[in-house]
């Protein structure tokens, strides 16, 4: 069970709705980022979590490692000001992982809160798919046959 989300009241002082972003090499958490998009002024708040899985294209995945660019955190930021500026976002978090990941490891996790639920759907589906196509992070796959494999932006 996710323990409730601590709210962020707003004032002059943060209005910035980018609360969390984040590419590190240690493990992800999903605490973490729920706890920073509470918003009490959010009805809705959706999150995804990405974990590693044990296939991929019908072939056996062993393990896996992500690297990135330097500029994948200004990139991860344009994204998030993008999807911030295009849906009436109160809160957003996105983390994504680098290294060496086993199967069943958080990849990456995102949230969004905002008004309404289907607003943070929206949002949270855009993040994503955005921080998917857009930031520089690749995904180096080993196969459990020996093989290895790099996708381009995960």
């Amino acid at each position: 069970m996710l323990p409730a989300p601590v709210r962020h009241h707003e004032d002059m002082t943060d209005t910035d709705p980018i609360k969390l972003l984040a590419i590190r090499d240690t493990p992800l958490s999903v605490d973490e980022v729920f706890a920073a998009v509470g918003d009490d002024a959010a009805g809705g708040t959706a999150l995804f979590v990405g974990t590693v899985r044990d296939h991929d294209g019908g072939e056996d995945v062993a393990s896996l490692s992500y690297s990135s660019h330097p500029s994948a955190e200004a990139e991860l930021r344009r994204v998030a000001e993008k999807v911030a500026a295009d849906f009436p976002v109160r809160a957003l978090a996105a983390t994504h992982r680098v290294g060496d990941l086993a199967v069943g490891d958080l990849a990456v996790v995102v949230a969004v809160s905002c008004p309404h639920r289907g607003e943070a759907f929206a949002a949270c589906r855009r993040l994503i798919d955005d921080l998917k196509h857009e930031v520089p992070i690749w995904k180096h796959q080993r196969f459990t046959d020996g093989r290895e494999e790099w996708v381009g932006a995960c």
